[in-house]
């Protein structure tokens, strides 16, 4: 069998970190201010100060994915 880098522990993790950034983003867009109109939306503490926590969250959780050791299952023993 062969040991490959990834198992699918790492996998799991990549997904929810890549989950958390796409969120992220999400809480951060929105309408914005116009020529015409100025929308003091975009200054909300959600936009400027937890979106950017949450995608920071997500970068972080994606390189704890990354960095991850999956356990090795195979038997020292049995390669002799």
């Amino acid at each position: 069998m062969k040991n490959f880098a990834f198992d699918r522990t790492n996998y799991l993790l990549l997904a929810i970190g890549m989950a958390t950034v796409v969120i992220g983003f999400i809480l951060m867009s929105g309408t914005g201010s116009s020529e015409e109109a100025f929308n003091p939306e975009i200054f909300s503490a959600m936009r400027i100060k937890v979106a950017p926590l949450v995608c920071f969250a997500g970068f972080a959780f994606i390189i704890y994915g990354i960095m991850h050791r999956p356990k090795d299952t195979t038997n020292t023993e049995k390669q002799s």
